[in-house]
């Protein structure tokens, strides 16, 4: 899971078509520079961006929902696992040659099925008295050819489990009688004929002659004939007993159910987790197999997101956990409204109408081509934010860039701009929620914490009629997310004006900042069309004039 990390470019929370298109436009800008950044967003694409991403078939960024850190930015590689059929022998070769403390248990699927660690192994060799009952291991005959390296001498199906203990023929042939039962494995060394084929009588399921000792033919034969398997080893009596002991499969000492994270998981959530339960390392599932591992040691070195943000700089509009990631550049058009580093970083900032502006200027100036794609994007951006050019926000430098755009895009700048505006302004299948969350803004204007949307329509009458409804929305907003104001411009692009709906207080704000009685529910603005350059700052003002 361990790959370098992209940077981010992204917009604001509730992005509108400057956000999105800019994020993909200063994303092509770095990546043919030779930058790894990777054009993201922060929430959902509105009608009028869906519109122009569509009509110029470029996909819509990546979502990024928040910056937090999360599993996926701290885990490990997860390559070597064992199966849970594997034998303990198994188990410590693999431990051993790869140098782990802790390994993940899988099944035949290759689902996870538990963890395993050397201090497992470890305490099942503790807790050994003495010879193992393999009954209730599960324990195939093949498991014991191989961890004793025994040559087969009488054969069987090798597949099958072992269902008595092991006995090493020790004493007279009277003790080995008494001892020895049917199925039992039976551990003998150099003997007589006369003490093997004892053994062979009590009807047992395997005779393994250890130190490669001598088996009689007429041993062979009896076993042959009770279809009893006879192995051969190298290995002497005591150590054969040990290797037999490793047969038993990994899943009888694994921890069944580990405490497993996802890759989204945040790493503040299983913090507590971890220090609850104490273990070395975590399983990371997806769809239930293991795709890393995480320690409790990587906690406090996962390196932040690093990004750049476009069409914005305030931290209440910035998305989910910035505070968590790396700023390292800003690309805006607004005023700066204090977002801080912690080392110096570029900034790009011009008083033009949209940053999409900005990100053309850059292309050129660096001698980097646009693609028709991304020209189109970014003059979408531009008649999005300049309301094809009405806006008061509207600069030459906007005009210009837009006219070579539409130039490289091959389209009718005015004809194009006026369907995609059409695009957006329908309000239709739109909750009164919906309407009022869209292209919203936070600002903290003196100790007021405000929200201002817009939404910008070809005729106001259909959105007005549900002025009650979305007051009611607007007010929700205030009592569940703590703004003190909320306010919403309804704005008519043939028009060129605006209705400002508002909820909260102080409302002598409102009425300070545009000289209206605000004992309604509403304003009429003619000529107001900018949230940045005609709401904004006579807010800024009115606060100073009221505190005085």
């Amino acid at each position: 899971m361990n790959v370098a990390k992209p940077i981010y470019v992204i917009g604001h929370r509730n992005p509108d078509t400057d956000s999105i298109c800019s994020a993909i436009g200063y994303a092509h800008l770095k990546q043919a520079m030779g930058v790894n950044a990777i054009a993201a967003r922060a929430g959902k694409v509105n009608k009028e961006t869906r519109f122009a991403l569509e009509y110029f078939h470029v996909e819509k960024p990546l979502l990024i929902p928040d910056l937090y850190p999360r599993v996926k930015d701290i885990a490990m590689d997860c390559k070597i696992v064992v199966r849970q059929h594997d034998t303990l022998r198994n188990l410590g070769e693999v431990l051993r040659e790869n140098d782990l403390r802790s390994i993940p248990v899988t099944d035949s699927q290759g689902l996870l099925v538990g963890i395993v660690s050397v201090s497992d192994l470890a305490k099942r060799y503790f807790q050994e008295l003495g010879m193992t009952n393999l009954a209730d291991m599960r324990v195939r005959y093949r498991d014991i050819i191989h961890a004793t390296d025994s040559q087969v001498l009488v054969s069987g199906d090798e597949s099958e489990t072992i269902k008595g203990q092991i006995r090493i023929a020790a004493g007279s042939i009277a003790t080995i009688k008494k001892i020895i039962k049917g199925n039992d494995i039976v551990l003998v060394g150099d003997r007589k004929p006369e003490t093997i084929l004892t053994c062979i009588n009590q009807g047992i399921s395997c005779l393994v002659v250890t130190g490669d000792g001598r088996v009689p033919a007429e041993a062979l034969e009896e076993a042959e004939t009770r279809g009893i398997f006879v192995l051969s080893t190298p290995y002497d009596t005591y150590t054969v007993a040990r290797l037999i002991n490793q047969c038993v499969p990994i899943r009888r000492i694994m921890h069944d159910n580990p405490v497993c994270f996802k890759p989204l998981d945040l790493l503040s959530d299983i913090k507590g987790i971890m220090e609850e339960t104490n273990y070395r390392n975590y399983p990371v599932l997806e769809n239930g197999r293991i795709v890393g591992l995480v320690s409790r040691d990587r906690l406090g070195v996962s390196d932040p997101a690093q990004v750049i943000l476009v069409d914005h700089n305030e931290r209440n509009q910035a998305v989910e956990g910035i505070e968590e990631a790396k700023i390292i550049e800003i690309i805006d058009h607004h005023r700066f409204g204090g977002i801080s580093t912690s080392e110096p970083i570029y900034t790009h900032a011009e008083p033009v109408g949209c940053t999409a502006t900005i990100v053309s200027n850059m292309h050129w100036q660096n001698d980097i081509d646009i693609p028709p794609s991304i020209a189109g994007l970014l003059l979408s951006a531009i008649i999005s934010d300049t309301v094809l050019f009405k806006s008061p926000t509207c600069t030459p430098k906007d005009k210009q860039a837009a006219e070579r755009l539409a130039e490289i895009a091959d389209v009718d700048m005015n004809a194009y701009g006026l369907d995609m505006l059409k695009a957006g302004s329908s309000v239709g299948n739109m909750t009164p929620m919906e309407i009022v969350r869209n292209d919203l803004k936070e600002f903290t204007i003196g100790a007021y914490r405000v929200v201002v949307s817009q939404t910008s329509v070809m005729d106001t009458k259909e959105i007005m009629a549900k002025e009650d409804e979305l007051l009611a929305a607007m007010k929700s907003i205030c009592d569940t997310e703590g703004f003190d104001l909320s306010l919403v411009m309804i704005t008519d692009i043939l028009e060129e004006a605006t209705y400002l709906l508002f909820t909260g207080s102080p409302r002598t704000l409102i009425g300070e900042a545009f000289r209206k009685d605000t004992s309604g529910t509403h304003l009429y603005l003619p000529g107001v069309m900018s949230r940045k350059k005609q709401i904004i700052p006579p807010l800024s003002e009115a606060v100073k004039r009221i505190k005085t």
